[in-house]
């Protein structure tokens, strides 16, 4: 008896869960997905590119290290689209990675034009 409490507890927090999701809004425009070698691994972003700019990133697979590499990497994310470039700097201490994070953006922002 107890099991199936937790069980449909479980569900209910998974189902609620995923009506919040859906019903947030995704950014306009089009989403594009580049893929390139970081410090530990394949980095894979998708590009929201809107009327020529690019409203947002998100990294939907990187196995970089938590503290070094994927922390430069969500820095470069808030960089990137306020500049609407890849042309900046990397973040010292996570060179490969914000190399990497750079490289796969841009191969997203080439299947744009």
């Amino acid at each position: 008896m107890k099991f199936i409490a937790i069980f449909l507890s479980i569900m209910f927090v998974v189902t609620v869960g995923c009506a919040v999701l859906s019903g947030r809004t995704q950014p306009a425009g089009e989403i594009f997905e580049g893929t390139a070698q970081g410090m530990r691994g394949p980095i894979t972003v998708q590009v929201w590119i809107n009327d020529g700019s690019i409203t947002e990133i998100v990294v939907i697979d990187s196995i970089e290290d938590r503290f070094v590499g994927a922390a430069a990497i969500e820095e470069l994310i808030d960089t990137v689209i306020e500049n609407n470039s890849t042309d900046v700097d990397v973040i010292s201490g996570a060179t490969i990675s914000s190399r990497g994070f750079l490289d796969a953006v841009n191969r997203a922002i080439i299947k744009n034009e």
